[in-house]
């Protein structure tokens, strides 16, 4: 029958047994529709996951998504329309819906004989897969729509009951190790632990009395990797999250605990989190059941069913690689019956093997551990081939991961994609001869199957550490980028890696190529470890200088650390030199605990120069991962430059400080009868002079030549010029010239200098204190800005004439005047930078400036120059753009007795 045949009002309805589920009883109902787009089908999946997790159904879960991918990627992708997505719930099943507006398409019958393809064809699947999983399924279409549907049973179980699995022998049961402790935290709003029960001080040695108030984040090791995982607070922040983490106990070690948090909310309506958690290797009391309990003894299964590995694929999403691992050793061991599981993934160039997930080993210790991928000569030394090791204590060192643990015999198997070696899955067992053949190929067989889901998954994770580590180093060089200051550097250098890449970082630095390395910068995660962890440091010898590239094992900090901790314990059990203060064995132990792990040293180059070594340290036996180590190898570059740059910026500002300095007057003379005071402001950043110059000097007995000018233009040109004017001036005075003949010559040895020359106007003057009180002064004003005198009854006038710059021309007639202070008066010099102060528009001015000096009347010289510089200020908001020079003289007259 061909939908062509159908009218309007007509439904057909292919339905093997019957459709009783349609007019059942629904008790709840949740519908959505998708725009026919690729990314619609995900966004269905997650509806639909989510819809019947919320209805407490998690074991018909995946069943459901897997076919609503399927129906949805029919509608949305090959037939190019919306599709309809409904979810319904009555007592005993969910039956979901999936409808699309294509019905032309001819639907096969269920009761038919037409063949729905292959397994392999891009088309007919999703009815395939209705017809394996669904227990009812059917096709409903009209004229207009076309309409699929599938019901899933739910399991039979008792009232209220979630998940159950088989009765099970006693010697099946998981092994806990004594007294099955669960600390129970609650953890409130802001992140802070407001309940800590007995288990919890006895798993991890803190009374609630130390620990109540402090964030969880202060105690837990968050696994943090830049670009993946959920940070502990984000965790906290979901509804419910199950998981694997560390927390440091009381000692300093780090505890691996299995969690499992709720999210709930208190009487008051205010949200908390509740938190489960027990040992690592006690997770089966927590542990979420997987989907489908075992069978009942007996009874009839289908023979896919027996494989343990169909079981959990597909439960961990399929970007948690880490999740997948530790399902597949645990799976691993289960079936081979062992006592502990390890699985190793191969490094980018297959050349080393990297622990990643292990179940009955130390993980802490042996996470991110790498061993070559061909250990030895033959067979039964290379990873890339299937191994039996019946007794290892017969062959010591044949499995280097193994060593110390009482493991003695192991099968291991290849993990391959395409012939490349991903991986490498093992089991072993305390026993000797244990395994034989027949359980390395179930073993091979069950990683041929893992093999394609493990290797997409590593993929994913890696892409999202790349673009998480572009991201870093992209905020990295910014931040470098922004500072010159090498102080700071250090710094960042060492805030960025902890904890990010590292637990804690110390960065030595090499003054020259034949200084020692110095340790400059220490940084420690936990705070109050740094300073045990920096006295470790400064004990031992730092590392070499070598300038190869990359990342290589520094073991001196772990070794030092470790002698001293059993030092201090020995003389705390009266077996070696007694204590000295300040030596307490908790600090001692600390510091043992936050560098035992692996500690790798990378050079800083810049220049092709050493010029120090970035060091990252991780504790209590952890490793780093290759990929965190080529990560941490970018940022030592960039650092390394950023570095340098600072220290060329830093000497070479010292070198221009100090030549500037140079141009500055040493120290004003003292003037007898006369309060002088300068104020001097060079535009521009790290400038000390610029183009605005001052001075003061004695030029024989009881005469002072004084000189306030400016040279066109600011920075080091303009600075030259002044240091040239500045001496001249001194020398010629001091010959005995007048102010008239002392500027002639200075504006000759200007004009001398060429295309270097820059034009220059002056103000200089000779001042005598007289007896009485007074001041004398024979002043030049060429082409500067007129002094300006304060009066004792608050006038203000111009105290000079003008005449021509210096710089311009070859001949220049000048004179001098003279005039008299009296005492209370004040002669006020500045330079144009205080008279061309802009706000916008308006510009203070000369009579602005003679504005604010009337009201100084009564002030000292220092007063105001202050005052004057301060209206200067308030003018305008935006930095000064030219040089400042505020030369004020007072004579304050004779003092009576």
């Amino acid at each position: 029958m061909g939908s062509g045949e159908l009218g309007v009002e007509t439904v057909a309805t292919v339905d093997a047994v019957d459709t009783r589920t349609r007019s059942a009883v629904i008790t709840a109902r949740a519908a959505a529709t998708f725009d026919p787009v690729g990314r619609s089908v995900a966004t269905a999946r997650s509806f639909v996951r989510d819809t019947l997790q919320g209805w407490g159904f998690s074991d018909i879960v995946d069943d459901a998504v897997v076919l609503t991918s399927e129906l949805v990627t029919n509608a949305v992708v090959h037939a190019g329309t919306a599709a309809d997505v409904e979810c319904l719930r009555s007592e005993d099943a969910v039956r979901i819906e999936v409808s699309d507006r294509y019905p032309e398409r001819e639907i096969p019958l269920q009761q038919s004989s037409v063949n729905m393809g292959s397994p392999d064809r891009e088309g007919g699947r999703g009815l395939q897969l209705c017809a394996a999983l669904a227990s009812r399924w059917g096709v409903d279409y009209t004229p207009t729509h076309k309409q699929v549907w599938f019901q899933l049973d739910l399991p039979h179980r008792p009232v209220g009951t979630r998940s159950a699995g088989p009765s099970l022998p006693a010697a099946l049961l998981p092994i806990a190790d004594g007294r099955v402790r669960v600390a129970v935290i609650q953890i409130d709003r802001p992140g802070a632990i407001s309940a800590w029960n007995e288990d919890a001080e006895e798993l991890f040695g803190y009374g609630s009395e130390q620990v109540m108030g402090k964030p969880l984040s202060d105690l837990a090791a968050w696994p943090h990797t830049p670009g993946t995982s959920t940070g502990i607070a984000e965790a906290l922040q979901l509804s419910r999250w199950e998981g694997s983490y560390g927390v440091r106990g009381a000692d300093g070690c780090v505890i691996p605990v299995y969690a499992s948090h709720l999210r709930v909310r208190d009487a008051d309506g205010e949200p908390s989190t509740v938190c489960l958690l027990v040992r690592d290797d006690e997770r089966a009391v927590l542990q979420t059941p997987l989907r489908g309990a075992p069978p009942e003894p007996g009874s009839r299964t289908e023979p896919h069913a027996t494989d343990p590995f169909e079981v959990f694929i597909g439960s961990p999403a399929p970007d948690d690689l880490d999740g997948l691992l530790q399902r597949t050793v645990e799976r691993a061991r289960d079936m081979l019956d062992g006592d502990a599981a390890f699985l190793l993934l191969a490094t980018d160039d297959e050349t080393e093997l990297e622990v990643r997930a292990s179940t009955g080993l130390p993980s802490a210790r042996q996470r991110f551990a790498r061993v070559q991928v061909e250990s030895a000569p033959g067979r039964y030394g290379s990873a890339r081939m299937p191994a039996v090791h019946e007794d290892l204590t017969v062959v010591p060192g044949a499995v280097p991961l193994l060593a110390g643990t009482g493991m003695r015999s192991v099968v291991t198997v290849p993990l391959k994609v395409e012939g490349r070696l991903t991986g490498s899955l093992g089991v072993a067992a305390e026993a000797s001869g244990r395994y034989s053949n027949e359980e390395a190929l179930r073993l091979q067989f069950a990683a041929d199957r893992i093999a394609l889901a493990v290797e997409s998954a590593r993929l994913g994770e890696l892409e999202r550490l790349r673009r998480g580590s572009l991201s870093f180093l992209v905020e990295a060089s910014d931040l470098l980028a922004g500072t010159l200051d090498r102080d700071q550097t250090l710094a960042l250098m060492a805030q960025m890696t902890v904890p990010t890449l590292a637990t804690w970082c110390a960065v030595y630095t090499i003054a020259d190529q034949s200084a020692e390395p110095y340790l400059s910068y220490v940084l420690h995660e936990d705070e109050e470890r740094i300073d045990g962890l920096k006295a470790l440091l400064s004990k031992i010898s730092p590392p070499d200088p070598v300038p190869t590239p990359g990342a290589r094992i520094w073991a001196a900090p772990s070794e030092a650390a470790h002698q001293a901790a059993l030092r201090t314990s020995m003389r705390s059990l009266g077996l070696g030199e007694p204590m000295t203060l300040g030596s307490g064995i908790g600090t001692t132990l600390s510091t043992a605990s936050a560098v035992g792990g692996e500690t790798v040293v990378l050079p800083l180059v810049a220049r092709n120069r050493v010029i120090g070594m970035l060091t990252l340290g991780k504790p209590a036996d952890e490793h780093f991962r290759q990929e965190i180590l080529e990560l941490a190898e970018d940022l030592s570059r960039r650092a390394a430059l950023a570095l340098d740059n600072a220290r060329l910026y830093s000497e070479r500002m010292a070198i221009s400080q100090s030549l500037q300095r140079s141009l500055l007057p040493p120290g004003l003379p003292p003037v007898p009868g006369v309060e002088v005071e300068v104020i001097y402001r060079a535009a521009g950043e790290g400038n000390e002079v610029g183009g605005d110059f001052y001075d003061l000097f004695p030029i024989r007995d009881g005469a002072y030549g004084f000189a306030i000018g400016d040279v066109c233009g600011t920075g080091p040109e303009a600075a030259a010029v002044t240091g040239l004017a500045r001496h001249a001036l001194r020398l010629l005075a001091r010959e005995g010239f007048g102010g008239p003949a002392v500027l002639e010559r200075l504006n000759a040895a200007i004009l001398d200098e060429g295309a270097r020359s820059r034009f220059l106007t002056l103000l200089y003057g000779e001042l005598w204190p007289q007896e009485d009180g007074s001041a004398v002064l024979k002043v030049v004003c060429a082409g500067h800005p007129l002094p300006l005198r304060l009066r004792q009854d608050g006038t203000v006038e111009p105290y000079a004439e003008p005449q021509p710059l210096l710089g311009v021309m070859d001949d220049l007639e000048l004179y001098e005047q003279t005039m008299t202070l009296d005492p209370g008066d004040v002669l006020l010099c500045v330079t144009d930078g205080v008279t061309e102060r802009r706000e916008g528009t308006r510009m203070l001015g000369d009579d602005g400036l003679a504005d604010v000096l009337t009201t100084c009347t009564g002030l000292t010289a220092g007063a105001v120059a202050a005052r004057i510089m301060r209206a200067v200020e308030r003018f305008a908001t935006d930095a000064p753009s030219d040089d400042m020079a505020i030369l004020a003289m007072r004579v304050p007259g004779l003092q009576k007795d």
